[in-house]
């Protein structure tokens, strides 16, 4: 690069880092509405959004991401950047032009999308020493290369910090390469990762499905086939260490993982006793006290103690954020999918549980989706921040306050139908 700036937080942890790019698009819809043109986009830049949303300053600065700026890049578009006060690595190179897209959409709302410049990937060895010990990683890649990156970054990580625990990835797949021919990269990428997500479409590339996910007698998404192919990849690698949640549109989201005994979280290991004669048993001690902690209530023995919980896993639907009767709010779909990532990671990074980390995800879906571009940014009279006009935290509370009522919230076969995500 022929010049670097840096903005990385040195004095807090990095909770998110993305290996998506940073693109400008331009964004093609049916007459009469009009193209737009030089747009904040790429999956790097939604799902940083996506987290960032959750992160005012001062812990805005444990984003990270990383913009590849070209010959052509507007100040605008830096002054945009500058405002959300991320962790951002930009990386200026004026002999190249800014990573470009061409986005069009049909009346199904379904993109079509195409580079109009040469695109500059981003790898592990893009990351920076702060960014590279970030909490998450999003990366949006083909699963040979998921795991490859996977395996580079913790080789990294252990070669400057050998006791560095291990960080949460979650693993986008591509959508050129959900294909049948690639389902057997996709189960063997599945043990490296912590979330595999890909939205409905995808997964039926992966599986062959020819509706692509739809139910043709409604041309909604069928819940039927994305619960079936769930099972079938939990079935093919049956781990607990992932877990697979489904984009499904104005279905909401689909999350499936394993269940069965917990593992203990850690091992306290004791001084072994003196090799004592007759099996370690001596005259002096007391029989009485050896085996009261084994009697339970009844009287009975346990032989069994501290025996690991069993884990029931997850097959649980979550809707989106908007009802139906509000879909006038979502404007652009654009970037909804990326968003919900970055939000769902920031959780995942910040000690939630796989649910409540997917109605983040929704909640900043819903703030991608309701303009063209990315969400405006806002402080109130009290210096709060405001994400057009609303505050997310707020959003967030009243879209858990749904999510938690047991008619909303439906598993298994169950329509979801009574709200609609991007």
């Amino acid at each position: 690069m022929e010049n670097e700036k840096e903005d990385v937080a040195l004095k807090q942890d990095i909770e998110f880092c993305t290996l998506g790019m940073f693109i400008i698009d331009e964004i093609h819809y049916l007459p009469p509405t009009p193209s737009v043109y030089d747009i904040v986009g790429g999956a790097g830049c939604y799902s940083a959004l996506g987290a960032r949303l959750f992160s005012p300053p001062p812990i805005s600065r444990t984003v990270s991401w990383i913009v590849d700026k070209g010959s052509d890049f507007p100040s605008s578009i830096d002054t945009q950047i500058q405002s959300w006060q991320t962790s951002c690595l930009i990386r200026e190179d004026i002999s190249r032009p800014t990573t470009r897209g061409w986005n069009g959409y049909d009346e199904h709302q379904h993109r079509a999308f195409k580079y109009t410049t040469p695109k500059l990937r981003l790898d592990q060895n893009s990351l920076t020493p702060e960014l590279l010990f970030s909490k998450s990683f999003h990366l949006i890649c083909s699963p040979t290369r998921c795991i490859d990156l996977v395996t580079s970054i913790l080789r990294r990580r252990k070669a400057a910090n050998p006791r560095a625990e291990k960080p949460i990835f979650i693993w986008e797949p591509v959508p050129d390469l959900c294909t049948p021919d690639e389902l057997l990269n996709c189960t063997n990428a599945l043990p490296y990762i912590d979330v595999c997500s890909p939205n409905h479409q995808e997964l039926a590339g992966f599986m062959g499905d020819s509706d692509q996910g739809v139910d043709p007698r409604t041309g909604e998404v069928s819940t039927a086939f994305v619960e079936g192919a769930c099972e079938q990849l939990l079935g093919s690698m049956p781990l607990q260490s992932y877990t697979l949640v489904v984009r499904c549109g104005a279905k909401g989201c689909y999350i499936a993982k394993m269940g069965g005994r917990s593992r203990r979280t850690s091992v306290v290991k004791r001084k072994r006793p003196a090799n004592h004669a007759r099996g370690g048993l001596t005259l002096d001690m007391d029989m009485e006290s050896l085996f009261a902690g084994l009697v339970s209530s009844d009287g009975t023995i346990d032989f069994e103690r501290d025996r690991p919980a069993i884990d029931p896993g997850i097959d649980k639907w979550v809707p989106a954020y908007f009802k139906p009767e509000r879909k006038d709010r979502v404007i652009d779909p654009t970037g909804g999918g990326n968003g919900f990532l970055g939000g769902l990671a920031i959780a995942l990074a910040r000690g939630k549980e796989p649910v409540e980390a997917a109605a983040w995800g929704s909640v900043a879906a819903s703030f991608c989706i309701e303009q063209v571009g990315v969400p405006t940014l806002s402080t109130d009279a009290e210096g709060r921040e405001k994400w057009n006009g609303e505050s997310v935290s707020a959003r967030l509370q009243e879209f858990m306050g749904r999510i938690e009522r047991p008619d909303v919230v439906e598993s298994a076969s169950g329509e979801i139908g009574k709200m609609s995500l991007a």
